[in-house]
């Protein structure tokens, strides 16, 4: 996972709690962009969705 600028929050769905991070990376599958962190409280990935624009500007 790659530090970028901007910190973004994620809702890991295992351990019901939300958390901000600025380690992520932007992956894309079929026509959706999502940004995939790992979690704080385990060895699993949370995702999150974002936007065309969003997604162009966090690469």
């Amino acid at each position: 996972m790659a530090k970028q600028e901007e910190k973004l929050s994620f809702y890991d769905v295992k351990s019901k709690k939300k958390f901000e991070t600025d380690e992520f990376e932007v992956r894309k599958k079929g026509d959706r962009y999502f940004a995939v962190a790992k979690s704080e409280s385990g060895p699993h990935e949370c995702w999150r969705v974002l936007g065309k624009d969003q997604a162009a500007k966090l690469k």
